[in-house]
């Protein structure tokens, strides 16, 4: 339901009123505001009426209304629900193994989900947690330009994890790598065409004719 009072349901005295072309027209009766809107064949919105005296505009209502609830609708399908990813390690992850798993955190984080980093010990690799802790802090400084964490290791019986978060301007950091490395690449390109052309070659000499 339209929480805005139109025409009649409009109770103040006097308001403030915006014309249909959006310009200002100044406090007048409501009378004067009402007979306005009806001389133009549309509608006396009050758009804002906590203030005195309230702010009325004159305006196709129904298409106002309809632009507003698809603002809402647009707003709503935007909102995105934050989910934390788990990825797991061991003490002894392989560079390779590493690099696959904090891509595809890299992933998660630019779809704006939290990421939690968990490594799990088995048997005599308890005695040796320092080599967790170096997995999860080598994670830390390579995505702290992307990332920032929001819990520190937590350590609870076999496992080790921290949880980090996609920072704010995550996109537009993302977005300003992927120019910088376009323009590495066409930088490269260029400086290779330009070495790869041949030198003009010289005629050689002739030979004096007996």
């Amino acid at each position: 339901m339209p929480k805005e009072r139109i025409n009649h349901q409009i109770t103040a005295d006097k308001v403030r009123l915006i014309g249909s072309d959006g310009k200002q027209i100044g406090v007048v009766s409501l009378r004067e505001a009402l007979r306005r809107a009806e001389e133009a064949e549309l509608d006396l919105v009050e758009i804002s009426p906590n203030i005195d005296p309230p702010v009325c505009r004159i305006l196709d209502f129904s298409k106002y209304y309809f632009q507003k609830e698809k603002k809402v609708k647009e707003a709503k399908k935007k909102q995105h629900e934050v989910e934390v990813k788990e990825i797991k390690f061991g003490p002894n992850t392989e560079e390779h193994d590493y690099n696959f798993k904090k891509n595809n955190a890299i992933k998660f984080l630019k779809q704006h989900n939290k990421v939690k980093f968990t490594v799990r010990f088995r048997g005599r690799q308890m005695a040796h947690k320092e080599l967790g802790y170096r997995v999860l802090d080598k994670l830390k400084v390579d995505l702290a330009h992307i990332a920032d964490v929001d819990q520190e290791p937590v350590s609870d019986r076999n496992l080790l994890s921290i949880i980090v978060s996609p920072k704010k301007d995550i996109d537009k950091i993302l977005s300003k790598e992927t120019d910088k490395a376009a323009t590495t690449v066409g930088n490269e390109a260029g400086t290779q065409a330009a070495t790869s052309v041949e030198a003009p070659k010289t005629a050689a000499p002739e030979t004096p004719s007996e």
